[in-house]
């Protein structure tokens, strides 16, 4: 149940808003406006903004004033993004283009020490420059999710990149997220740190926020904001999600 007094309602997005690689529906679409009329929303994601546009902006047709209610934290919380019109940037952690050069030595050389080869067929880019996070898909960023589910489907491969990186970028924050990435950041910034974000930017305690999301468990990209120390809800799909929001009004 989410209670009367948590006043800012975080959510993960790919399996908690939408479907995996799928967009927003209606019937989410419209429990989603009816919270931002008496609540915050956030979203936190791993994807970078464009993805959420695609996904989820462009279905979500509502009153403009009301979007002044959402927060978009997406590439890990990386930067944050408010409606004043238009979607505006509250802060952004870049990282320097010396920085990524390293960032991307150390991931294709970690790639060819675990023995693995460019797939025949590959659906975008294979290793993303989102300006404040680096991204390995191992698909490609816009496979089908009926094949990114097939792929690395119990974490062991991903799992071994994140190893062989951690010692060579300890500068840099470096986690399993989605269903086929590794995402990497400036060191410390993850969903838990955007969690501190919100708190700051809206003025609010941790006790004002509940977070619901799909991967709250330990080595799932929502761990972050379970370790903030805020109260979490772990749902399995967007239809959970739904039933939970039910619970909002």
């Amino acid at each position: 149940m989410i209670k009367p007094e948590k006043k800012v309602v975080i959510f993960s997005f790919n399996g908690t808003l939408v479907p995996n690689g799928g967009v927003l529906d209606a019937e989410m679409a419209e429990l989603l406006t009816k919270l931002l009329v008496e609540r915050k929303v956030v979203i936190i994601s791993g994807c970078g903004f464009p993805k959420i546009e695609t996904q989820f902006l462009n279905s979500f047709r509502t009153n403009a004033n009301i979007l002044t209610n959402l927060l978009i934290l997406p590439s890990s919380a990386s930067k944050m993004l408010t409606w004043k019109g238009a979607w505006t940037e509250v802060y952004t952690e870049h990282i320097a283009a010396k920085s990524k050069e390293e960032i991307f030595v150390s991931l294709n050389t970690a790639l060819r020490k675990l023995g693995w080869s460019m797939p025949e067929k590959t659906f975008g880019s294979v290793i993303q420059d989102r300006g404040t996070q680096i991204t390995f898909s191992g698909l490609g960023e816009n496979a089908p999710t009926e094949l990114k589910e097939k792929w690395d489907r119990e974490r062991i491969f991903r799992s071994k990149i994140v190893e062989e990186l951690k010692s060579k970028l300890p500068n840099y924050d470096v986690r399993i997220g989605g269903l086929t990435s590794v995402d990497i950041t400036k060191r410390g910034v993850n969903k838990g740190y955007g969690i501190r974000k919100v708190e700051e930017y809206l003025k609010v305690g941790p006790e004002s926020l509940i977070f619901i999301g799909d991967a709250i468990f330990s080595g799932g990209n929502d761990f972050p904001v379970k370790a903030s120390g805020i109260d979490c809800i772990q749902v399995h799909s967007p239809d959970e999600t739904k039933q939970l929001l039910s619970t909002a009004f």
